[in-house]
Formats: structure tokens, sequence, C-alpha cells
């Protein structure tokens, strides 16, 4: 029998040197399909045990022409772009990165709310024009005087209230899914209509379910307090982009900051990219030195601990747990 296969899909700007060769040194032989294309990923991984995943969506339809695998190794902490429900019929182990970037996009995240806060976009525009702090048409406000309203409290929120908690005068957060024994100190625990019409800075911090899709719609918008931001360095479509630009066009929004789109990279004529109240950034908010590294070997090491034990390191979806029929 040959060696094991394994695969990366679309790596995209990352670079998957150093989790290839962890996986070589382990006895696999390893391709880059780098590619989102099913017939491309197909064609690379038709014998594979190991299919190690950007972005790509994995349906049935794929696996349908992956008869061999039996990991799928997200490279991100979301793992949406997986039919879990498929993989878990089939009894495919599912594995996610939890915490590869957490500092990071807690930083991210931070940086973006205190840009909006101190209109650091405008600040650099009025300079650029030739104007000065006198040319200001809306002055900062003071960070200590607001609350900072987190919607989700899994790791990246946490790391984000405690960084913030020096900076802001209240954390206050919704959460349904936490328990009470898992709730950080000096966050105050709200509804979620309480924290929309509370927070002066709204951060978007849950995964993209079919439950949290559109979440983030003129109804909650229209909750939010006037003048108040949002931060989304989540998923692109936890937000409605029509209800989020009327918002803005509104004044219920005094600004945004987005990392994440609907459709990345956004079309050229998206009026996101050219919204004056928008604060963009390429979905960059996870990448750091030190996490572009993590973000191809994590799965590699995820793929190697279920290749030598039977399990991976970081599972999602347990075939065994979850009583798979194959």
């Amino acid at each position: 029998m040959g060696q094991p296969v394994a695969v990366f899909t679309d790596t995209e700007d990352l670079d998957a040197g150093p989790g290839a060769r962890l996986l070589a040194d382990a006895g696999f032989e390893v391709r880059i399909a780098d590619s989102r294309d099913p017939g491309v990923i197909a064609a690379a991984a038709h014998d594979a045990v190991a299919l190690i995943v950007g972005y790509a969506r994995v349906d049935a339809d794929l696996l349908d022409r992956l008869p061999r695998v039996r990991i799928l190794a997200t490279m991100s902490a979301g793992y949406d772009m997986v039919d879990t429900a498929e993989a878990r019929r089939r009894g495919l182990w599912v594995t996610n990165l939890p915490d590869a970037a957490t500092e990071d996009v807690a930083v991210h995240a931070l940086a973006s709310a205190l840009s909006l806060v101190r209109r650091l976009p405008q600040a650099d525009e009025v300079v650029r024009s030739g104007g000065w702090n006198a040319d200001f048409t809306e002055l900062p406000r003071r960070a200590g005087d607001l609350t900072l309203g987190l919607l989700g409290l899994g790791r990246i929120a946490r790391t984000l209230a405690r960084i913030a908690a020096p900076v802001f005068g209240r954390i206050a957060a919704y959460d349904p899914h936490a328990s009470t024994a898992a709730w950080p100190g000096g966050v105050d625990r709200l509804g979620l209509d309480t924290l929309a019409g509370t927070a002066d800075i709204l951060s978007l911090h849950v995964p993209l379910t079919p439950d949290t899709h559109g979440l983030v719609d003129r109804a909650l918008l229209e909750r939010m307090r006037p003048g108040s931001f949002l931060v989304n360095v989540a998923r692109g479509e936890l937000v409605d982009p029509a209800a989020l630009l009327a918002a803005l066009d509104s004044g219920r929004l005094a600004g945004a900051a987005l990392d994440v789109f609907p459709v990345e990279p956004p079309p050229a004529d998206d009026p996101l990219r050219s919204h004056p109240r928008i604060q963009l950034s390429p979905h960059s908010a996870y990448l750091s030195d030190t996490s572009r590294r993590a973000y191809v070997c994590k799965p590699a090491e995820n793929v190697i601990a279920w290749h030598r034990t039977g399990r991976p390191t970081t599972p999602v979806v347990d075939p065994a747990a979850q009583g798979a029929t194959l």
C-alpha cells in the first residue's frame, strides 16, 4: 500500500510549505491544488485520505468524488464551508483551528473600533487635503465614556473583552450559548435587543450558521443607538448589506469597520467598497507573521494526529461520538 495522500485546497495568501513539510515528514504524499474549483480539487484529491481546506466548499457532490477521504481539516476557526451534516453522515472527521489567530483577530477588532471612535480615517483625510484639527466636522468621542458591545462571547470576544476593558467605560455581551460559569467578570450579560440599544460599538463574534445568517438586519440596526458603530471581523454574511448601507446613510450608524464581506473580494462596483463611512480591510484580521504559519501547520498537525492515534487534536465533527452511518 502506498503513502497516504493529503491535499491542500485553496491556500490563497498562505504558504502551504511548512505544513506540507510536516506532513511529508510524517509519511504523507502531499499535493497542493490551490483552487476552490471542485473539479480541480477532485482531480488532485481523488485518492486522498485528508483534505486541508481554505474556503473551498466541501459538499456532498465533492465528497462523492473523494471516496477515500476520512478527514477534512480547515485552515480557519470557522468551518461553514464544510457540509458538516454530510461529513457526519459519511463518518468523516472535521477539524478547525479554534485559536490559531485569536489574539490577532481580537486586536484587529479593537484597532478597528478605536479607529472609528477616534475618526482616524477622517483625520488622515483632513491632513492630506491641507486642513488641520479645526477642520474636523465630527469630533471624536472619548472611549472611556462608551460601551463596547460583543455579539457572541467565544475565544476571540473574550480576548477582546480583556484587552479592551482598560479602554472602554463598559463591556457588555450577548451570547445565549455561553454558560454563567464561563462568563468572564467585568462583562455585563444582556439580551440581544438590550445590547443593540446600549452599545456604542457593536462588534460581531458569532459563527456563520443558518440561525446567524443575516442576523444584523434592518430591524437590529434600527434598535442601535444613533451615532453608534459596527465592527465585523467574523463573517460577511452575518450582515445584510442593504440594511447596513441604509443605516449609514440615515445616520443611525456613524460608521462601520468591515474585514469580511458577503462576496470576497467584493466586486469593484460593490457600494460597500466606496461608502465614505465604511472602514475596510481585506479579510486580514487573522494575519500576522505567527498566524500565517499556524494556519497551515495546525491543520497538518490535526491530520498527523488522526493518522497516528485515530483522533485529531481539535475536532468539530467526531464520527464515533455522533453515531455516523457509513
